[in-house]
């Protein structure tokens, strides 16, 4: 199928739409959520085209194929995009990782963020200092779900051990922690599965920026299916790929 440069661009608007409808439904500021397209799979004909649209922050899964993006992209082009790492984050590619992302949401233990605190030190000619990121947690329960694994969020058994793991890494000099990441289940029951995802991840960053005294101002969650919902919920950063380029 040929590219629809036009559709895009009207996909883009009716995104940005009901990004700004939902956080005035919350008494939110619009410009207080961030859109990242996720570009997984698509094209740089396309990736240019919603760059041309206005959006800057782009988000993949795979360290390869956001460095063969990057490698296609102008320096002019590179100088005004900022890559996001969405999926996970393999520790054997954190150096690579370290070099390319303006912000990555997937760190998922308190020794990942060592090796990138150390890795930063190592390449301090190339990467800024510090080095901004979030913690993926899995606030479900869903066993296919990356992240530290903290269920119900605060009321997890294992919360103390997390607020631990969590000041660990606040504490390493090199790093910045940002916030949290999740991904709600896939389920059309949005009141009774979705919404109490977003909802436990925003208590549990609250409860974070009281127990360590410091704010964590980040909050990505929200995709295709579920953005709206998560900015009712107090998202600052949602991900999307389907609703913006269609389907894969």
């Amino acid at each position: 199928m040929p590219f629809d440069h036009a559709r895009l661009l009207e996909q883009v608007a009716q995104i940005q739409q009901r990004i700004s409808q939902a956080a005035q439904r919350s008494h939110r500021d619009p410009a207080s959520v961030r859109l990242i397209a996720v570009t997984k799979t698509h094209p740089m004909l396309r990736i240019n085209a919603v760059l041309a649209a206005g959006i800057h922050d782009l988000g993949e899964n795979r360290v390869q194929e956001a460095e063969e993006k990057i490698a296609l992209q102008t320096p002019e082009a590179l100088a005004q995009t900022r890559w996001h790492l969405i999926g996970h984050l393999q520790r054997n590619k954190a150096r690579r990782a370290a070099k390319l992302f303006s912000l990555i949401h997937s760190i998922d233990s308190v020794k990942l963020a060592e090796i990138l605190n150390r890795i930063v030190d190592e390449e301090a000619s190339v990467i800024p200092q510090p080095l901004p990121i979030l913690l993926q947690v899995n606030v479900s329960g869903e066993r296919s779900k990356d992240g530290f694994e903290l269920a119900g969020g605060v009321h997890n058994s294992a919360w103390l051990d997390f607020v631990g793991e969590v000041r660990a890494i606040a504490e390493l000099p090199l790093i910045d922690l940002r916030g949290l990441m999740t991904i709600a289940p896939y389920s059309d029951d949005v009141e009774g599965v979705v919404r109490p995802c977003f909802r436990a991840l925003r208590e549990v960053r609250d409860q974070l920026e009281q127990r360590l005294d410091r704010p964590l101002s980040e909050l990505s969650m929200g995709m295709s299916g579920d953005f709206e919902v998560a900015i009712e919920e107090g998202s600052t950063i949602v991900r999307v790929g389907t609703a913006l380029f269609g389907a894969r």
